[in-house]
């Protein structure tokens, strides 16, 4: 029975492998390098939070063909990612830059946590100004020793 279950987890476990291979590679290991490194910052718009390099998807294999034909063309990496961002939009950069059109995205979060921060800050402020008690009246101290005498 122990060994069934190894085979099987063994069977299973050989999909792990099976991961962006790529039959058409360039003849030219530096080139081939250098795609590479331009398809690592390329996101893969059907698995969405990995670069092409990574993703086994069939549009991944035809965006890293479109990328090695324009490095074999001979062009630099800013136009490639350039030609890649008029094609696809800031969308398949996994790091976008920086635009008034994206800056909420880019500045939300720390938005959100100064009025966190905020809210916190003034929630501990008046719990402390709350826990401030007035004195006792004279009355108040009187009935309070007495209560303590009663119980003492």
């Amino acid at each position: 029975m122990r060994f069934l279950l190894t085979l099987l987890f063994i069977g299973l476990s050989l999909n792990a492998f099976a991961i962006g291979v790529d039959l058409k590679k360039l003849p030219d290991p530096v080139m081939e390098a250098r795609a590479q490194h331009i398809m690592k910052e390329l996101r893969c718009l059907v698995c969405q939070n990995q670069s092409i390099i990574d993703s086994d998807a069939e549009l991944a294999g035809d965006l890293r063909a479109i990328v090695r034909e324009q490095v074999a063309m001979g062009k630099n990496h800013e136009q490639i990612i350039e030609f890649m961002t008029s094609r696809y939009g800031d969308w398949i950069l996994l790091k976008p830059p920086f635009k008034a059109s994206n800056a909420l995205l880019w500045l939300g979060p720390l938005f959100l946590l100064l009025i966190g921060g905020f809210l916190v800050f003034r929630t501990i402020r008046q719990s402390a100004n709350s826990a401030k008690a007035d004195p006792l009246s004279a009355e108040e101290e009187k009935r309070l020793k007495q209560i303590i005498e009663d119980r003492g």
